[in-house]
């Protein structure tokens, strides 16, 4: 199957697959911009971009904004000049100073969940940016066209399905994720394009659909497409890559990670999310671990009442500390059996092939 180019508004991307944001620092600027590069859209995370910043201990904030324009510029250098994006949680801190920072360094795109992103549309206002709801129900999909329409006579740029088999935080109850089916929830996405279908024809122009979680391989892009989505989100398959920006360590746990070890954990502000069974993992279920420092990270946490620091546990495991880090993955990381360049991974996805084990490796 030949793919059409993701155009989202004025911007042309020429494969529809976009690289997922991954945080804690996970997909920063040498992944995302490879990603743009090669014909995908790369995504930078903002979630504790800065964490490797000299003053990043005593002024998170400005370390993370000093990082986002470094990124984002190193990013849009290596794509020669071709759009890249960056993730936001709504769950951040000082979430509209994020977004707004963001914009002033550059950012093409903002994808945004973890929450419902209902008053993205004023932080942009007046900027070329372009923006997107993560959601994964008809209901949060419909709540928020509406909730645009409604207070800023606007619409969503493009608008990501994220599904149950996707990794790290998810808009999903830990019982609604062990009773859906994949093809159960493709009803589901057929319902949210319906929906968005409706808001196409009321401001009169295109708005694509991204089907993100548990997409793997070219097949999996094929069936998103067939149930009208424009495009895929793709990120557990670009840690397994050279360019990605964590340890190598972070890399290898990918690839040594099995089915089973993958199961269900609560993020300290009690969402769920999928991560590697773990030593870490397995040490906060028997007993909490105290927050001696708190990183300002999530709106809602509360470090005396929390069972551990997730940003601790996120940079350790980006710096390579897999047993006392916390390693999000999606349902299908046991697949992942090799790093690739980005390069090889993209034209993979595209035309359905697949490398030879020993030439790949020479080339990365």
């Amino acid at each position: 199957m030949a793919f059409q180019a993701l155009e989202i508004g004025d911007l042309k991307i020429p494969y529809p697959i976009i690289q997922g944001g991954m945080g804690v620092g996970i997909s920063r600027s040498r992944l995302a911009g490879a990603v743009s590069k090669n014909g995908g859209l790369g995504i930078i995370s903002t979630a504790q971009i800065g964490y490797d910043e000299p003053d990043f201990d005593k002024n998170q904030k400005q370390a993370n904004f000093r990082a986002i324009h470094k990124h984002i510029a190193e990013a849009k250098k290596t794509a020669g000049g071709r759009p890249v994006g960056v993730n936001i949680m709504v769950a951040t801190k000082d979430y509209p100073e994020y977004v707004k920072e963001s914009v002033a360094a550059g950012a093409d795109v903002i994808i945004s969940g973890a929450g419902l992103p209902v008053r993205l549309p004023e932080y942009v206002e007046g900027s070329k940016c372009y923006i997107a709801p993560i959601v994964s129900s008809e209901k949060a999909a419909l709540l928020m066209l509406k909730n645009w329409a409604k207070k800023y006579n606007r619409t969503a740029d493009f608008l990501v399905i994220e599904g149950p088999m996707a990794g790290g935080h998810l808009g999903f109850k830990k019982e609604q994720l062990a009773a859906l089916t994949p093809e159960e929830y493709d009803k589901e996405i057929i319902k949210i394009i319906s929906v968005v279908r409706e808001y196409e024809e009321k401001f009169g122009k295109k708005i694509p659909v991204i089907v993100a979680g548990g997409i793997f391989d070219h097949g999996d892009i094929c069936h998103a497409l067939s149930l009208g989505a424009s495009g895929v989100q793709i990120a557990s398959r670009f840690v397994a890559t050279t360019e990605c920006d964590a340890d190598e360590r972070y890399k290898q746990a990918y690839l040594d990670a099995k089915r089973e070890d993958v199961e269900i954990v609560m993020s300290p502000v009690g969402m769920p999310g999928r991560a590697l069974n773990n030593p870490f993992v397995r040490k906060i279920k028997e007993h909490p671990l105290p927050v001696s420092h708190c990183f300002q990270c999530l709106e809602n946490c509360n470090p005396a009442k929390v069972p551990y620091c997730i940003t601790m546990a996120l940079i350790h495991a980006v710096q390579g500390d897999v047993e006392n880090g916390l390693i999000f993955v999606g349902e299908n990381v046991g697949r992942i059996k090799q790093i690739v360049s980005v390069h090889d991974l993209m034209e993979e996805l595209v035309t359905g092939g697949v490398h030879d084990t020993e030439e790949t490796s020479e080339k990365a």
